[in-house]
Parts: structure tokens; sequence; C-alpha cells
């Protein structure tokens, strides 16, 4: 019988005969206050509360009692036919002659309806995929246990670099993972999990045997896997569970299996073409954005002193023009220059539209890198423009990347690929690498893109160093969406890795990666945008500069005139009283014209809104009086601008 059916369940048992009822009424009480949401979320049957509270508390291992590894000899029979073969490569767990199976071994079997039914499994490993490898190098005896528990023949007892590669990368087909609901953005970056060697050996089913979660129990503060029967086993029934649970289209399961069972889709088309328009208004609502109403626009006297409202502390201590001063009270200011994201313009449009804001409808079509590339490809068709990485939404896009990744894997081309989350910054959870499993796993930690990785970067001479990676933002200034105009700040910034590149050592932040100015104990290294323009120009001197600089600008050109092409939500609101400050970040790669000479093509990485300005001010004190300037003044003659269109 189905353990979830009828509506019937067996007397609770008592949690822990030294309590009294009333006591431990009151202890599964506090549980389920405490754990009650998480445990329903992961679809653990009440039932069970009561047994798993005394589990945690008493630390109970009890799954040796009831289950038993049962090791399974994979012989390639000689009169077995190709077609065979390929098939038994196609099961799970095909890495090895070895297989292994977790089995029922109690004597009467296990009854879904049992209270006890349910088990702890412990993790072997936790970590954060930024230092795997230096947990593998430092923690003793990891590696080796590692290598055991995935199947991977180790010699020697000391680390290699060899064992170590060969655990990173078969460690997505063990891994499991949780992200943390509070705490500062570092601490909720998913957490990569793989359970004890009991918990590893069970197989994938698509009609599983039992189901598992993560938990987090707050009082140790301890994570587990808790394991659950979905019915009744017999002794020697295998205990088996989903490892794509939750996901019904067949495609997409077949995508997610691929770690574990290989599968073909070259003949799956790769091509994106844009989301249709549903996806756009999903979007808006998921933001629980609402659009203004139509409103004319606003004119000020020419004298007028605008009162500003803003909680960025960088705007107070550097906005010093005359026609601005501040109000602490946000109903008395014209002009709302916050930091946090505004969601309410209809109200505002009904009550106070003559109030400027720093922030457009919809805005999200840029900021948010599924949104980035998906908008982009009105500008460069279902493969997007030269200006973008190719990229996907995992979510959406999975068996399209698949595809194509498969397609560059058999022509031999490059298939390195940077995983990025929807909405981070600062690279936090962003990985290089060239595996496909774990780019297919990455998906099930927090929504995220893939890009094509940028092996071929135009790279800048450190003396100190040698030849690096650079990224470089640019500040853009939307004064308005119809008609279209947008300004470009004179001044842009500079950042290098600390490392010379190579595509190798993945894994190495400081070799692949630019933002360094968030670790006190790493070197920041500053160059200034003007010694950065003759410094580039003895590098490369058939490429000067303004040259570079003018297919930069073109590509923001196209970038916002696709961004504000089509209504909203599918395009940026004309709400005249929005106005915006956005940081593009860019590398430069090299390509080849049609007449096969070497060109440096701009790559747009990202798109921030309210950008972290400390630098600009700290170098440029003028730079917030440009801004207001520019945007709220409509005089941008005097200041550090560029019209582009």
């Amino acid at each position: 019988m189905d353990a979830d059916a009828g509506s019937e369940n067996p007397p609770a048992e008592r949690r822990d005969p030294g309590l009294t009822p009333e006591e431990d009424a009151r202890a599964r009480a506090e549980f389920a206050a405490l754990h009650g949401l998480a445990l329903r979320a992961s679809g653990v049957p009440e039932r069970y509360w009561g047994r798993l509270l005394h589990k945690l508390e008493h630390e109970v291992f009890d799954a040796g009692e009831m289950f038993g590894i049962m090791q399974v000899q994979e012989v390639e029979e000689e009169s077995e036919g190709e077609e065979a073969r390929e098939a038994r490569k196609k099961q799970p767990n095909p890495g090895g002659e070895l297989c292994y199976k977790v089995i029922v071994t109690s004597e009467n079997g296990l009854q879904a309806a049992d209270p006890n039914s349910i088990f702890l499994i412990d993790h072997a490993w936790t970590c954060r995929v930024e230092r795997a490898r230096q947990q593998l190098q430092q923690v003793p005896g990891l590696l080796h246990r590692m290598a055991n528990l995935m199947g991977i023949e180790f010699h020697g007892e000391l680390p290699s670099a060899e064992a170590e590669d060969l655990v990173l990368e078969e460690m997505w087909r063990f891994n499991q993972t949780y992200q943390l609901a509070h705490g500062t953005a570092e601490e909720k970056v998913p957490v990569w999990y793989i359970m004890d060697e009991f918990g590893s050996r069970i197989q994938h089913s698509d009609t599983p045997s039992f189901a598992t979660a993560p938990f987090f129990y707050m009082p140790q503060q301890v994570a587990y896997t808790l394991l659950w029967p979905l019915r009744d086993l017999d002794t020697g029934e295998e205990v088996t569970r989903d490892f794509a649970y939750g996901e019904a289209d067949p495609l997409i399961r077949k995508c997610m299996l691929l770690p574990w069972v290989p599968a073909d889709l070259l003949d799956f088309s790769s091509s994106t073409p844009e989301p249709p328009d549903e996806h756009y208004q999903a979007i808006l609502e998921e933001n629980k954005e609402k659009l203004p109403l139509a409103i004319s626009p606003v004119a000020y006297p020419c004298d007028h002193i605008f009162k500003v409202y803003t909680d960025i502390q960088l705007v107070f201590s550097h906005l010093t023009h005359p026609r601005f001063t501040f109000t602490q009270n946000e109903a008395d200011a014209d002009i709302l220059y916050n930091f946090s994201h505004f969601k309410d313009y209809r109200r505002l449009s009904q009550e106070r539209p003559d109030v400027l804001l720093n922030q457009f409808p919809c805005e999200n079509l840029l900021t948010v890198k599924d949104c980035l590339a998906s908008i982009a490809r009105r500008a460069g068709g279902p493969e997007g423009p030269a200006w973008l990485p190719r990229t996907f939404n995992l979510r959406t896009e999975l068996p399209q990347f698949v595809s194509y990744f498969q397609q560059r894997e058999r022509r031999g081309q490059d298939n390195h690929w940077i995983c990025k989350p929807w909405n981070l910054a600062r690279s936090l959870d962003t990985h290089i690498t060239r595996s496909l499993h774990s780019i297919i796993r990455h998906r099930e930690s927090t929504p995220k893109v893939v890009s094509k990785y940028i092996e071929n970067p135009v790279l800048f001479l450190r003396e100190d160093v040698g030849p690096v990676k650079f990224d470089v933002r640019y500040v853009v200034l939307l004064r308005s969406v119809k008609p279209l105009r947008l300004f470009v700040y004179d001044v842009f910034w500079l950042r290098f890795s600390n490392r010379p590149f190579a595509l190798d050592d993945l894994d190495d932040y400081e070799k692949h990666f630019t933002v360094m100015n968030y670790d006190p104990e790493v070197v920041l290294k500053q160059v200034h945008y003007n010694e950065f323009i003759p410094e580039f120009e003895k590098q490369y001197p058939e490429f000067p500069w303004k040259n570079v600089q003018a297919e930069i600008f073109q590509a923001f050109t196209e970038l916002f005139q696709v961004a504000c092409a089509k209504p909203p939500p599918l395009g940026l609101c004309d709400y005249p009283s929005s106005r915006a400050v956005y940081a593009i970040d860019l590398m430069l790669k090299w390509d080849n014209c049609p007449d096969g000479k070497r060109m440096m093509q701009p790559q747009i990485l990202e798109v921030n809104f309210n950008p972290d300005c400390e630098r600009a001010c700290r170098y440029h004190p003028s730079f917030f009086n440009d801004i207001f300037s520019t945007l709220y003044l409509d005089e941008p003659g005097h200041c550090h601008v560029t019209r582009l269109v």
C-alpha cells in the first residue's frame, strides 16, 4: 500500500519514555514550530516527526539495523552483443565494474506506516565549491575517503593533484545541495555535500522506493539527509531514490540524469529564440512590480532647488551642486534616489507623478543575467549578438545547452563555460568548468545561467605578474526611454587578475577572476584610465583605444535600443519621471573580421543597478554632481559625460 494513501495515521508513539505526556507534547510542538515548515516543504510525513526528533536529539543512526550494502559484480558476457553492452553502460553507476546497491535486510521488511521508518544519513563531506580543492588538500584523510567512496583508485598517502582532479570531476555524481535561508550574501551561497558511504550507495530509479531530503537541525547546527519509505518493502528489496525528483518532463529528466545515464542530444536543436511574451509577464508578476499609469513629463522651473531623499551615503557626502538639497522626509522629496528596488510605480504615478526616481520599471531586463541574454537576442537572433557571450538559461534552456555542448565536443571546439547565478554580483557562486555534469548539477542550487567562457581574452601585461585578464567598467546614464537618451561617463574603471592567464587551474580565483576589492588578503591592482590608455596602446599599437571604445559604445547603444524597443513588461517602461545609473562590466576578446584580420570584440558581462561608486567619488569628486546635472537638470554640457543616443 502507498505510504500516503488514506488519511489515518497510526497512533503517535511516545518520543521518549523518560518524559511525561505533557513534556513530550511540548517538545514535539517546539520541534514542529522550529522545523515544521522545512519538513513539510520536503514532503516528510508528520507521522515520522516524533521519532525523528528522538533520533536527532540522541544521534541515533539505526539504518544499519534495517539495510545492508550489496556489492554487485558487473560481468561482461562474451556472448553479449554490442547493443546489450551499450545498454549496460547506460545503467546508473556505470563508472566501474563494481556496482553497489542498498537493500532491506530486516527479516520483517519495512512498513511505511511505522513511525520509526525514518532514518538519518550523515554527511561525509560538506563544502562550498570554491573551497573544495583546498579542503581535499588540507583535511586529513578526506581525499582518501572520497576516492574510495567514488571508486577512484588511490595510490600513495600524500594528496596528488591528479587524485584531486579526479575527485573534483567525479563528485558531481555524488553531490547534493542546500542553501541557508538567512545570513549575508556569502553565507547564502549554496552548500554542496556528499552523503556517507551508506547514503552514497543508494541508486537511482524512476519509480523510487524511498525519498530523501537535506535537513538542517538548528539546535545542534548540523545538517543530515533524511530517508523515508514511499511504500512497504519486503526483505531483499532495493532502496532507491529519484535523482531527478520533482521533474516530470521526460526531456528535462533525461538531461538531469546525464551524470549517471549517458544520453545523446546531438539531434536536438540548440537554437534559443527569445522567450514568448508570457515569459516576461510571469517575471513581472514574480517581481511584484506594478507598472505606472501614463503621466505627462514634469516641468520644473529652471531655478528650482530639488529636494533629494536618499539612503546612499556617498550621495550625501558628494552631491554638492547648489541646485540640490537633502531632506529626511520622503514625502517632501522631489527626487527619490534609493539603493533598494522600487516596486509600486502605479501608486506613485497616481499620488505623486511629479516625483523623480533613480530607476525604471522593468529594468531587471537589463540587470538580471537571464533577462539580459533574452532581450539581447533581439539584436543577434537565437544565437545572441556578437557583444554577448553565448548564454543559456539553465532553468528553461537545459536541453538546448546540452545539445550545444555535445555539438562543440564532437567538433573538438573549446568547451569552457562559466556558471553564474541570475542575480548575484561580486562573482559569488560563479564557477568555470569544462564538466557538463557539473553544469547540469549546478542547476539544482540557485537559478543560474551558463555562458561561454572567454577562452581567448585580450590580456594586459602587468610588469609585476605577466599577461593577465582584465575587465572594464563603464557607468551609463539613462535619461529617458522614449525618446531614448543615453549617456556614458567619460571615466572608466579597470580590474585585473593577479596571476597570468591560462586555460587551466579553473578554480584558481586570482587567475580567472578580476573582482579583488572584497577580500582584504588579496592584492588589488589599480590602474587609472588615463594611465591605462597609453600603456594599452603601447602593448597593442595597431588598436587605438578610441577605436576600441567606439566598438564598446556601439554595443551599449544596441543593448539599450533592444531593451527599450518593446512595451513593458517586454522592455523598459517609458516612465517620464524615471532616470537611472547603471554600471556595465565588459571584457575584450580576440575575434576575426570577415577579411581575416584580428579584431577586439567587446563582450558585455553584466549590467549592474546602483553600482558601487566609492572609487568614482574618491578619484573624481564631481561624479555625483555630473550624474545629477545630466539626469535631473538636463545640463550635460559641462559634465564628464558623452551622449551615446
